[in-house]
């Protein structure tokens, strides 16, 4: 049960709000963003979800940050969920999520809302079931406003290449002139997690990834999508050793998955196709979570010893395992340094350009962000730290781990390929566009020294 519901910039502007229930006291957004902004500048943990006997729940999308409160206790996974397809359905009917476009199009959220939340009870979030019961049009944001797209926003189909705005669009606008363009996007993201021991050996390594869809077909055409034939659901009783072998024998082995409601497995256990008739918006067809052994797309060196009386050296190296063709951007390593570190200066190798190094002294971490990282080479950071005191123990273990974020456009680790995207004709001239994308991105990435 939701008691409020509000969006806020990131500088705490409220951009939305809506009170269902009467039972928290106005002034809730202001006391959220005080104790988040703060908490964070402070360096400490996050803020606590409990404030005066309310419970805050949010979500940070696009930089936008949903906020649902409430004085009961409810399950915080629902609530987070809740928070997630509302920001998805705004999204699907204005096209784009940004604060200009919920500020121009307040009129449309706020009849969203009073649509999938009535009196702090959930309703649907189905963006189709919706479609009966919104009656405002979205105001078009003008796509030369957006921020510009990096390379991960670019889809690509052969040697042609669409922008990520293509898929700015509103499931209910129509092109000009009244008419609408047939196509479907297609995403395959991972988001992957990998521990190294200080010998750079992999510990633990997971990969959770989803298979999203969004249709601009008119009618609903029945789709057929094709995965790996040789994909294979659980370890078939496998021993632990074969299950870890197979990582050279090419086949694909999740340890588990679910379907979006939509999807019909008929002929899934035969030729690994997936049959569907997609409903209006975003979803995802497939989840699914593999531990089979695949090749890390970075490997990071990192080594931290004593140079003199009250001063260290880091050299900080990782190199990127993926092919030449392929580029990551948004590239951010960060590491812990011992409590007593009170400077650091950086040495980049020559001619490095696109990198930024910085030293954070209120929570003493280093930090280097490389802009783009392109596959096949290797960076390396050598910073020099200065200490305000000796040190306690050994220096190993007052530093680290290092941990790194970053975005890999048309790469995957799991080697999960949609091999064709098939959809039903109307008639022969029938051709819509097909886009797939494959995004791979750093959920946990973290390498002990």
């Amino acid at each position: 049960m939701i008691s409020q519901f509000f969006v806020l910039s990131q500088r705490g502007d409220n951009i939305v709000f809506r009170d269902y229930r009467g039972e928290v006291a106005k002034g809730s957004a202001e006391i959220f963003f005080r104790k988040v902004k703060f908490w964070k500048e402070d360096g400490q943990e996050e803020a606590p979800p409990n404030v005066g006997g309310v419970n805050y729940f949010h979500v940070k999308v696009v930089g936008l940050l949903f906020v649902a409160t409430t004085r009961v206790n409810v399950s915080p996974s629902l609530v987070l969920e809740l928070l997630q397809r509302i920001a998805r359905v705004i999204k699907d009917y204005l096209g784009v999520l940004s604060e200009d476009s919920l500020r121009k199009n307040f009129v449309l959220v706020y009849e969203l809302l009073d649509e999938v939340i009535d009196f702090g009870y959930m309703q649907t979030t189905s963006t189709e079931v919706l479609k009966s019961y919104i009656f405002n049009e979205p105001i078009v944001v003008d796509a030369a406003r957006l921020q510009p797209l990096g390379p991960a926003a670019i889809f690509m189909q052969g040697t042609k290449r669409m922008p990520g705005t293509a898929i700015t669009k509103s499931v209910v606008a129509n092109e000009p002139g009244g008419r609408k363009r047939e196509e479907i996007f297609v995403d395959i993201i991972e988001k992957i997690s990998v521990t190294f021991s200080s010998s750079g050996y992999i510990l633990t390594s997971e990969i959770d990834g989803t298979i999203q869809m969004k249709s601009y077909l008119t009618g609903n055409p029945e789709i057929r999508l094709a995965l790996n034939e040789d994909l294979s659901i659980g370890r078939g009783g496998e021993s632990a050793n074969d299950y870890r072998s197979s990582y050279g024998s090419g086949a694909v082995i999740l340890d588990d998955c679910n379907f979006h409601e939509s999807v019909r497995l008929d002929s899934f256990d035969m030729d690994r196709t997936l049959a569907l008739v997609p409903p209006d918006g975003e979803f995802p067809v497939m989840n699914y979570r593999m531990t089979q052994e695949f090749k890390p797309p970075f490997h990071i060196n990192c080594l931290i010893e004593e140079a003199g009386h009250l001063k260290a050296e880091v050299i900080l190296k990782v190199r990127a395992e993926f092919p030449s063709n392929i580029t990551a951007n948004t590239v951010v390593l960060e590491m812990p340094l011992p409590k007593y570190t009170t400077r650091a200066s950086f040495e980049l190798e020559p001619g490095a350009t696109g990198q930024r190094t910085d030293f954070k002294g209120a929570n003493k971490k280093l930090e280097w962000d490389l802009e783009k990282f392109v596959g096949g080479v290797e960076h390396t950071l050598r910073a020099k730290l200065t200490f305000s005191q000796e040190l306690h123990a050994n220096i190993i273990k007052e530093a680290g781990p290092v941990s790194m974020t970053f975005t890999i456009p048309m790469y995957n680790v799991s080697r999960l390929q949609v091999k064709y995207l098939q959809i039903a004709k109307k008639s022969s001239s029938y051709n819509p566009y097909r886009w797939v994308r494959y995004v791979t991105q750093a959920n946990s990435y973290v390498a002990r020294i």
